[in-house]
């Protein structure tokens, strides 16, 4: 009975260790999936608002992540009209496209997704400097846009509203011409268009 004893707890110490060894291992694959093993360098962006951008929020590059964001913190001061700064995690593998981009700006995922940070390259444009902090570029609102649309709508509104006008305008210029018309030719029917007595 206590060799049975001694064997059950040997292969459930076995068993212990190979799972143990398993998550490990899990773990580890999931880091390096996600570049948690990969060497990285940190670039600040100064925004005038984030509109919901986490911790952890991926970091784009024209379409491919390059990093995440490592921290979002308030400035003492404000800098050209901005006051949060994110620190951006960024891959060391992608540094030489980063340094080539002119923009960074915070982009949401589909119409109401989650938020995240876009750098791209516009040509024409100069390099950023990822020595010191950078400038992001402004947020486009959902209220904002909202704004715009209603003083669209309402352009459009009161254009509609001329529109309508000048047609019933029209409508009593030709009623009337038609009148005219309908004058003109009874009286050349009945012979006498140009008597005037």
């Amino acid at each position: 009975m206590a060799k049975d004893d001694g064997l059950k707890q040997f292969f459930a110490g076995l068993f212990f260790l190979l799972g143990i060894g398993l998550i490990a291992g899990v773990i580890y694959f999931i880091g390096v999936q996600k570049g948690f093993t990969q060497p990285q360098f940190d670039v600040v962006v100064i925004f005038d608002k984030v509109g919901g951008l986490t911790e952890g929020a991926p970091v784009r590059l024209s379409g491919v992540t390059v990093g995440t964001v490592k921290a979002i913190d308030f400035l003492n001061e404000e800098v050209m009209g901005r006051s949060i700064k994110v620190t951006l995690d960024i891959l060391k593998k992608h540094e030489v496209p980063v340094q080539k981009s002119t923009k960074v700006v915070v982009q949401t995922e589909g119409v109401l997704g989650a938020k995240y940070v876009e750098i791209s390259h516009e040509p024409g444009q100069p390099v950023l400097d990822l020595s010191k902090p950078i400038l992001g570029e402004p947020m486009l609102d959902v209220y904002d846009l909202a704004e715009v649309l209603q003083d669209t709508a309402t352009s459009f509104n009161a254009s509609m509203h001329g529109i309508n006008t000048m047609m019933l305008e029209l409508k009593y210029i030709s009623r009337k011409s038609k009148r005219v018309l309908d004058r003109i030719e009874q009286r050349v029917i009945d012979g006498n268009l140009f008597k005037v007595f």
